[in-house]
């Protein structure tokens, strides 16, 4: 808690006032809002943790089928078979907000009408592990976007909860005390200055008095 270096007046009293209403109101409102945006992030934390262990899950099985496709079909034609592939997606980032905070919309676009339309080989000279693989990762697909456009609302938030922390800590740690503190500095001296002018005003009708007291005397 420091005290702002100011002249002393009634006029800077003023306008400190001010700027500590504006302050406290600040404060009230920062937190709220830091209070809420908390509560959001808790909410996609948990979000993120049900994704995440469903596509960790989902991958891991598919890995799995396609560990067991390359043991039971020959390298070449594994690799030949997944060389060409058939579906394809893309990410279009639209823009959301939550409480003034830029997110990232992820919209999805597949590079075939038909979602299903995803096996780029025939069915003759592959496994079935293979398609069940290939099936598994088509089916994660939407997860993962799902996932990263979660993860980057996560992580935007976090930014905007520590910056919000920050200036709650600045305004009730730093700038209301410092304001307070000048606020009663300046009190302080105008109630000193008072009593000065008091006791000077005192002083000089004492000595009025005294002055009319020795002039009446002296016409006697």
């Amino acid at each position: 808690m420091a005290r702002l270096n100011v002249n002393p007046t009634r006029m800077v009293m003023s306008s400190l006032k001010k700027r500590l209403q504006t302050a406290t109101r600040g404060h009230k409102l920062m937190k709220d809002k830091r209070d809420e945006l908390i509560k959001i992030f808790i909410e996609l934390a948990r979000e993120n943790k049900t994704l995440r262990e469903k596509v960790e899950e989902r991958l891991k099985s598919a890995y799995a089928d396609l560990i067991i496709a390359g043991a039971v079909m020959p390298a070449g034609v594994l690799e030949e078979s997944l060389m060409s592939p058939k579906q394809g997606a893309e990410i279009k980032v639209g823009h959301g907000s939550i409480l003034s905070v830029d997110i990232p919309v992820f919209e999805s676009h597949y590079r075939s009408h038909d979602i299903s339309d995803i096996y780029p080989y025939g069915f003759a000279g592959t496994s079935g592990e293979l398609d069940k693989a290939v099936a598994g990762i088509a089916e994660t697909m939407p997860l993962l976007f799902e996932l990263a456009e979660t993860e980057k609302k996560a992580a935007l938030l976090a930014e905007e909860i520590e910056k919000s922390r920050r200036r709650v800590n600045a305004l009730e740690y730093i700038i209301i005390p410092d304001l307070k503190e000048t606020i009663k500095y300046i009190r302080m001296k105008l109630d000193e200055n008072e009593r000065g002018n008091q006791a000077r005003l005192m002083k000089v009708k004492d000595m009025m008095i005294k002055a009319a007291i020795e002039q009446k005397h002296a016409h006697i």
